[in-house]
């Protein structure tokens, strides 16, 4: 069959899915005789939405954040316990708890010689060195268990050379240097935050010759450009000057010497020296300096230590086998009040909530739902991906959703929710029904959708829900094992901040008193946040019949395929490549509760492909992989045609072209086929 009718058919597939899987609920039989099947307890709900405290969630962050707990520190391994402790308690814990600990490759700095970056005269005299750690303004700056500012995973080593500007260290920015005459070889590059990933700085420098690389926080990125001490911390929310980010420059997420397999015993280990993915020259963030020429002195190391998840499962009363997960990590650069503590602090309240109804033998759900606690994420998500790997099939079989509550709090202004198309509908049930914090009387949906709205064909006027990257644990659940996911947070205003992030992100600054004080005194917002996430995953886990609506799949491949038309049907063409006129089929049958629920949960699976990005470590989302290319649509396709635009047709690029398109072709198909009645192939 010829490549332009395959193409034109099996694109149809996009509009097949898109107007094929409206059925209502797949024609879900309605018999006005039949009795209601167990469903979702509105009482319970209210009662679960008043018992939540704002007051002990503050408590819960005073005690998360007293102390730095960098992952595998003995202060993180003392947070292991606590969660376990609660969630053993004989009153409102959970039916069981147990730590996972994998043996992982973890970075840090050497103790016994400390990273150091020095500005050099023209004799070769050290005129300025950059300050090694923060200003120690509040007392909790200074301890011994805060880590220097470093580039987790960036490379040893002594580079000298010329500082040159590179702006955010991208390739046009490497370019465009080159273009203006100045030469790299050897120099070491300044960039600021942000444009592209940590590592992608040192990656792109490299392919220019740089020898080493600084990174620095430009105060216009996130303090509004007010960076004087009076203005920052602890006088205000913004970053003190001497503040740094700290960060993992790992390009991939999951234990580096384990890629795809549990960091267990009895997994195969790669050499460290064979790795992919870490930096390739040494990378320090600094307090931004300037002058020329300069020595950068890094002593990072690679160690092999014991983190752990941590796993508290409340089982479910009719299918246990069924399992809405709720996680967020517990390691932090160094105290960690926002992140990830504010999210933590929430889990520990709501999982007390359901707990004490669970004890009291008031509740059980329909399905089980497990809390996690997260090992070593910050260093590139690594216990979310291993407990992924290890569980892989069983948790791709029975898997209902995940829930990623990280920082539950940026800023106290709205809520800001991102997540796969099918956990719309149930998020904007659960927003509609509690009450935003603040003046007033609207509900949390209702000022959400004044800050982030977007204009929907079906339902008009809707908030904004963003897309799923790699930021946090939710990676490894939607792009390895295909399951619908979210991330819930309360955010603030961005037409009154040009933030990029909330500022003391990642520094030792990030702290109990700067988020009582300035991010959300009262802590109302984290108890919006509870019970926004308390209410979803209620529905999720006694609704009798799924409230994930896969029909709201429709609008991302309408303009996905919308975007292809438009913006590459003329470059395909070019190259006989047809995407066609889609076809429309569709059909109905009745459904069992179960089988209606497994389709409603493995849809997101049918978009799994992992041949699709070899390139790419875990990504198998043909929907949402990372997309490089211009055009929104496809992230294979959209990456391809950029790849190949300036080549002639019949080269490999035009291939790839060719294969993405079948890639999607078969998913899309795959996804309708899921949709069909069981009964029907």
């Amino acid at each position: 069959m010829q490549w332009t009718k395959v193409l034109g058919l099996g694109l149809g597939a996009a509009a097949l899915l898109g107007l094929g899987i409206i059925l209502g609920h797949f024609a879900i039989p309605k018999k006005a005789n039949s009795p209601a099947p167990s469903d979702l307890d509105l009482e319970i709900l209210e009662t679960v939405m008043g018992q939540l405290d704002a007051h002990r969630i503050r408590e819960n962050l005073r005690e998360l954040s007293r102390e730095p707990h960098l992952a595998s520190s003995p202060r993180d391994e003392d947070l292991v316990q606590l969660l376990l402790q609660r969630w053993k308690d004989p009153e409102s814990g959970l039916d069981s708890a147990e730590a996972f600990t994998y043996e992982v490759l973890l970075s840090f700095p050497s103790q016994e010689q400390p990273n150091v970056v020095d500005i050099v005269g023209p004799t070769g005299d050290i005129i300025h060195s950059c300050h090694r750690t923060e200003e120690n303004v509040t007392g909790e700056q200074g301890g011994p268990d805060v880590v220097q500012p470093y580039a987790a995973y960036a490379p040893s080593g002594t580079p000298q050379g010329l500082l040159v500007y590179a702006n955010r260290g991208t390739e046009e920015d490497f370019k465009e240097l080159q273009t203006q005459g100045i030469k790299l070889e050897g120099t070491i590059a300044l960039t600021r935050y942000g444009g592209v990933g940590r590592g992608a700085k040192a990656v792109n420098a490299a392919k220019h010759g740089v020898a080493g690389v600084l990174v620095y926080t430009d105060p216009a990125d996130i303090n509004d450009g007010l960076s004087l001490p009076n203005e920052t911390f602890p006088n205000s929310w913004y970053l003190p000057p001497s503040g740094v980010e700290r960060g993992s420059y790992y390009k991939y997420f999951g234990d580096p010497l384990t890629p795809y397999l549990p960091a267990i015993p009895s997994s195969f280990r790669l050499d460290p020296a064979n790795v992919s993915g870490f930096p390739p020259i040494p990378t320090q963030p600094i307090v931004c300096s300037l002058g020329c020429p300069v020595n950068v002195s890094i002593y990072n190391r690679l160690e092999l230590r014991n983190s752990s998840n941590v796993l508290g499962i409340i089982r479910g009363a009719m299918e246990p086998d069924r399992y809405v997960l709720y996680g967020n990590h517990r390691d932090s650069w160094v105290h960690g009040a926002v992140d990830p503590s504010s999210g933590t602090a929430v889990l520990l309240e709501l999982s007390r909530v359901l707990g004490t109804l669970l004890k009291k033998g008031t509740w059980r759900p329909r399905r089980s739902i497990m809390f996690a606690s997260w090992g070593a994420e910050e260093f590139g998500l690594i216990g979310s991906t291993e407990f992924t790997e290890e569980f892989f099939n069983k948790l791709q079989e029975r898997t209902v959703a995940y829930i990623n509550v990280d920082i539950a709090v940026f800023a106290n202004a709205t809520l800001r929710v991102q997540g796969t198309p099918p956990v719309q509908s149930v998020v904007f049930s659960a927003t509609k029904e509690i009450r935003s914090p603040g003046p007033g009387d609207l509900s949390i949906y209702d000022n959400w959708i004044r800050y982030f709205n977007r204009s929907s064909p079906v339902y008009g006027l809707v908030p904004s829900l963003g897309s799923l990257g790699a930021g946090s644990d939710y990676a490894p659940f939607i792009h390895f094992l295909g399951i619908s996911s979210m991330d819930i947070a309360y955010t603030y205003d961005r037409s009154k901040t040009s933030a990029r992030i909330y500022p003391t992100y990642h520094t030792a600054f990030d702290t109990f008193d700067y988020v009582d004080k300035f991010l959300d005194p009262g802590f109302s917002s984290h108890q919006a946040v509870a019970r926004t996430a308390g209410s979803i995953i209620l529905r999720l886990s006694d609704s009798c019949f799924l409230p994930l609506k896969v029909s709201d799949y429709s609008e991302t491949l309408r303009s996905f395929l919308q975007a292809a038309q438009q913006d590459l049907g003329a470059l395909l063409e070019q190259h006989s490549i047809s995407l066609g006129q889609p076809r429309v089929s569709k059909g109905s049958g009745p459904l069992q509760v179960r089988m209606l629920n497994d389709q409603l949960m493995l849809l997101e699976r049918t978009f799994l492909n992992p041949r699709a990005f070899p390139e790419e470590r875990y990504y198998s989302h043909v929907l949402w992989a990372t997309r490089t290319g211009s055009v929104a649509t496809f992230p294979g396709l959209s990456n391809a045609c950029s790849r190949a635009r300036d080549t002639a047709s019949g080269s490999e690029a035009w291939a790839e072209v060719q294969r993405q398109l079948s890639i999607v072709v078969t998913a899309l198909e795959g996804a309708a086929a899921t949709l069909r009645p069981v009964e029907d192939l």
